[in-house]
């Protein structure tokens, strides 16, 4: 039976049931990224005893400030090792978290199965482990996606809840890592298009899952900063040329790194392939530990962190070089997919080029990580955001104008190849009207010699039963709605409509039957009526009138 309440009441409840899942969701991935983190410091300690070397992280993550040791030469095998573990983990076509998340999320919540997501979770754990550049936000992005997974075994879920509480899952997983609630919910609204657009309706349960997630993580672990920065001042207007010729040469950087995609074809890097290409990224990482210095293990924050107060000064500039080599070559296997790599090779690259026009480098760093990370996830206010949450307020005026520069000249070219470009060729809305759930599916317009399209019953989100419906033409819409109170009990034949609507489904019991003449009409039926948008508001009208 119904539920007799009103329907902007039942509109509220399932809000309010949404806060409630969102926010229980953030506080149980708060709690599986405690143990995530407290393993993988285990990782690292133990690949540590293995290359006798611990590459630098962030000051927020409990990260050295520098490396200490010297690096065992036998050790660094474990790089090309753990880098080709990595590759056949991570199937080829599903990518990196992240990637998993913006084409499930478009795919009407076709995530990979828990297998692949668990081979996906340990192949990004063994890859950021010995130091190679697979960001650390990377493994937390997938926790908060098993969160959601256990959180839809425990809880009874449909569809759009999943998919939704899947994001807020990402969500609050990248908030902990990142110590940035706020930019992350934006990060993962930001993230699903190539194009400056929002899901509206997914930035505030991934609010609220980051904030919970962040609050019950930062219980184990404290609130620090991600990174620390010295007391930075607005600056003047003077050096705004200086700054915009750092963002410029992270964009130019950073398109290249993108270009740098296509140089192999795809189906080139398939199988065996894959593997050994992601070994051969592994090793040259060894040789650069070896031959160059420590410094390129790892994702760069902790030097970038040394960078921000002053003491890389122009050597920036190389370690950045060397790092924009790895990440170029390893976007080919979705090594350094990630956030936290795009960050440390563009704040490193702002600190070279900042000490070279000689302006504020902790400034510079964060102007070079805006831009880079803007080029390469298409996140123009996430990347302001997470500036201003590490370096203060004073970062937003010129790090918003890089990120808003380096948007406007990148294009729509991103590393994650899973992002649309318009809400209107993601699966999740196209050819479904939006007054319609996700159960209810219509085939896109037809010629008009085209018969009328059934359901397709094959599909598991079809009713059992569907008749046939008529697509919508160009200047008509569906809507669908409770059949009025004055409506119930009589013959779908005796009811008048205005001129330019018609009743095309009767939605009942589940199923869609055809609007039959001798149909009688009850409190539980729903109509699915095809009207133009002028005709459908003067019905409107007529229904909202005292007794309809």
């Amino acid at each position: 039976m119904r539920s007799p309440l009103p329907r902007a009441v039942l509109h509220r409840l399932e809000t309010g049931r949404l806060v409630v899942l969102s926010v229980l969701l953030g506080a149980l991935v708060g709690g599986l990224c405690i143990v995530l983190r407290l393993a993988l410091d285990s990782l690292i300690t133990l690949a540590a005893r293995l290359t006798d070397y611990a590459p630098p992280g962030s000051t927020g993550e409990g990260g050295l400030m520098m490396a200490f040791g010297s690096v065992a030469h036998w050790g660094l095998i474990a790089l090309p090792v753990a880098a080709a573990t990595y590759a056949a983990l991570l199937p080829s076509g599903v990518g990196d978290p992240l990637t998993q998340l913006v084409r499930g999320y478009h795919q009407r919540g076709q995530w990979p199965a828990l297998p692949t997501q668990l081979r996906t979770l340990a192949g990004t754990l063994i890859g950021h482990a010995p130091g190679l550049l697979v960001g650390r936000d990377a493994p937390f992005t997938m926790t908060g996606m098993l969160g959601a997974r256990l959180m839809q075994r425990v809880t009874r879920l449909d569809a759009v809840e999943f998919r939704t509480l899947t994001l807020a899952g990402a969500a609050a997983g990248l908030g902990a890592v990142l110590h940035a609630p706020l930019a992350a919910a934006v990060l993962i609204a930001e993230v699903l298009y190539r194009r400056f657009e929002f899901e509206f309706e997914v930035v505030m349960p991934c609010l609220l899952a980051a904030v919970a997630g962040t609050a019950v993580y930062g219980l184990a672990f404290g609130f620090t900063p991600l990174l620390t920065f010295p007391d930075v001042q607005v600056p003047a207007a003077a050096q705004l040329p200086a700054f915009l010729l750092v963002a410029l040469g992270s964009v130019l950087l950073g398109w290249l790194a993108l270009l740098s995609c296509s140089a192999l074809p795809a189906a080139f890097l398939s199988g065996w392939r894959r593997v050994a290409f992601a070994g051969g990224v592994g090793l040259l990482t060894a040789v650069a530990a070896q031959q160059i210095t420590p410094a390129v293990l790892g994702d760069g924050l902790g030097w970038l962190q040394l960078g921000t107060g002053g003491f890389v000064g122009s050597e920036g500039s190389a370690q950045a070089a060397w790092r924009w080599v790895l990440l170029a070559l390893g976007l080919h296997v979705a090594l350094g997919g990630g956030v936290l790599p795009s960050v440390g090779v563009g704040g490193l690259l702002g600190v070279g080029l900042g000490s070279a026009l000689g302006v504020d480098p902790a400034v510079a760093a964060m102007v070079g990580a805006a831009a880079f990370l803007t080029v390469t996830l298409n996140v123009p206010l996430a990347a302001t955001l997470l500036t201003v949450t590490w370096g203060g307020e004073a970062l937003m005026p010129v790090t918003l104008a890089a990120s808003g520069l380096a948007h406007l000249l990148s294009g729509s070219r991103g590393l994650i190849d899973s992002q649309v470009y318009a809400r209107r060729e993601s699966g999740v809305h196209a050819g479904t009207p939006a007054w319609l759930p996700d159960t209810v599916r219509y085939i896109p317009r037809r010629p008009a010699e085209t018969p009328a399209v059934p359901y397709d019953t094959g599909s598991p989100a079809a009713p059992q039963g569907a008749d046939l419906l008529p697509p919508p033409s160009s200047d008509r819409e569906l809507y669908r709605r409770l059949v009025p109170a004055s409506w119930r009990g009589a013959r779908l034949g005796v009811v008048t409509l205005p001129p330019g609507v018609e009743v095309v489904g009767v939605v009942r019991d589940g199923s869609v039957r055809l609007p039959r003449p001798e149909l009688r009409l009850t409190d539980t039926d729903e109509l699915v009526f095809l009207a133009r948008p002028d005709a459908y508001t003067a019905l409107d009208g007529v229904l909202r009138l005292p007794g309809a």
